[in-house]
């Protein structure tokens, strides 16, 4: 079958890993995948978009992202719209499309049945969308009134919905109140193979000692990823550990950064002030958007993953942390709660820093617990999260939709 692929940025993130996982899936199952996007950038991008394994094709990228650095949700909505009016005036045309699979953005999928030869349409809802934006004012509720209801007529217009955890269909379930919808979940996954790295990490990328203890933490530079608490228990982890252990300890900031996206830029630089403050400057190494070798080297040189959001939706980097044997703290909600155990193949802690300290001070002094914790943690990710498994499902996932065409 052919399946395309429409999603509004492929830059560097969760739902983008998930996206291009999809596709990596279906494509080797036999399907004939592309992708139609709003913007790719070759610089800031995942290496299977680059390098040709996975057609990209670039529509409306010329519209603004904001107006006069506001309204960036209708932006987003406009440009995606104008990529379905694409698909329907000519790439429908082109050639023939059997299955259309959209994410974070819901509003072209009207638009989309319009398309030669009425292919399926499969949303993957991430999160619903009214909810990752601030309430804000009178003003702000008024502009977003219009727009979350369309998102949720526009939702339910899909032929099938997906989402990435039971806490997100529970979400879904709470906030669009008048579709009768029960959507299925597919967990992301893993492409283990492109985790299977045992070279060291280049000095030139991080000017660590090969005999530090490093706690690693990998999110986008957003304040809604919660990165001051990993910052904060690091600083506990002073009072916590012997002057040998404090002196060997180092906490990497790895995560996403656009230079297009001013909270970006913004947080990175209030994270620096933090540092400052908290007299962690020599201790604590800012990366902004490592490449996937670096995250994967990374990861093999940490001793825990520190992952600080609340309620995340699912939570991709804990899978990966975990694949490769390392111990993750993570708050005590959303996806995390589906994807770690408890005290097994690491800590789900509150949200503060006493607690993120404590567990980290655990696993600093006591080796054989984190080894055992990261053990744990790959046997599940390969029994529970595997990439064959996810390929599987979402295949059957795609084959049931088609043949409900005949039915």
């Amino acid at each position: 079958m052919r399946v395309l692929f429409m999603h509004p940025d492929l830059g560097i993130g969760g739902a983008e890993r998930l996206v291009v996982d999809a596709a990596l899936a279906l494509q080797n199952k036999g399907h004939t995948v592309s992708f139609l996007t709003n913007h790719h950038d070759p610089s800031h991008c995942f290496e299977e978009t680059r390098n040709g394994k996975l057609k990209v094709r670039v529509v409306g990228d010329w519209i603004p992202r904001s107006i006069f650095g506001k309204f960036y949700a209708f932006c987003a909505y406009f440009r995606m719209m104008y990529a379905a009016f694409y698909v329907v005036l000519f790439q429908s045309k082109e050639e023939k499309i059997d299955l259309i699979f959209c994410d974070l953005i819901s509003l072209g999928i009207p638009i989309l049945k319009f398309a030669e030869h009425t292919p399926k349409i499969l949303f993957y809802c991430h999160f619903p969308d009214q909810l990752l934006t601030k309430q804000g004012g009178f003003l702000k509720r008024i502009y977003r009134m219009p727009l979350n209801y369309l998102e949720e007529k526009t939702t339910g217009a899909a032929d099938g919905v997906l989402v990435n955890s039971k806490f997100t269909s529970r979400i879904f379930s709470e906030t669009f109140k008048t579709l009768n919808i029960t959507p299925e979940v597919l967990y992301p996954s893993l492409v283990t193979s492109s985790f299977d790295i045992t070279s060291p990490i280049d000095h030139s990328v991080t000017d660590i000692d090969d005999n530090a203890t490093i706690i690693l933490s990998i999110n986008r530079y957003e304040r809604k990823k919660n990165l001051p608490l990993a910052l904060k228990a690091f600083k506990l982890l002073e009072g916590n550990l012997t002057k040998h252990e404090w002196d060997r300890a180092h906490l990497i900031l790895a995560g996403g950064y656009d230079s297009r996206n001013l909270e970006n830029i913004e947080h990175y630089d209030e994270l620096s002030v933090i540092c400052e403050n908290l007299g962690l400057k020599d201790k604590v190494t800012l990366l902004r958007s490592p490449s996937d070798e670096i995250k994967v080297k990374l990861l093999n040189r940490c001793r825990m993953l520190f992952y600080t959001p609340t309620n995340e939706h699912f939570g991709i980097v804990p899978l990966e942390a975990m694949y490769l044997a390392r111990p993750v703290i993570a708050v005590n909600s959303g996806g995390p709660t589906e994807t770690i155990v408890h005290e097994q193949t690491g800590f789900l802690c509150e949200s503060t820093p006493e607690d993120f300290a404590n567990a980290a001070t655990l696993i600093i002094k006591d080796q054989k617990l984190g080894e055992k914790m990261g053990d744990m943690g790959r046997k599940r990710v390969q029994q529970r999260f595997s990439f064959e498994a996810f390929t599987e499902k979402l295949n059957q996932i795609v084959i049931n939709l088609i043949n409900r065409r005949s039915t």
